[in-house]
């Protein structure tokens, strides 16, 4: 089954099971995957030791907002 296939048997649903539907795949959304999770945590260290290492540059808020305009 695709997801065009699930919109068009969903549709057909009443609006109450429709919601119903909706809430649950905006919860499974929501559910926090522990493979991303473990992933981000040792990006965020590295990324912490590269800058108390004086590995990476630090920029400003002001130099960054300048820079855009």
């Amino acid at each position: 089954m695709n997801s065009e296939t699930l919109y068009e048997d969903a549709v057909k649903l009443k609006p109450a099971e429709r919601l119903h539907l909706i809430e649950k795949l905006a919860e499974s959304l929501s559910k926090p995957d522990k493979d991303i999770e473990r992933i981000w945590a040792e990006e965020s260290e590295k990324r912490y030791e590269a800058l108390k290492a004086g590995k990476v540059k630090t920029v400003s808020l002001n130099e960054i907002i300048n820079r855009y305009k």
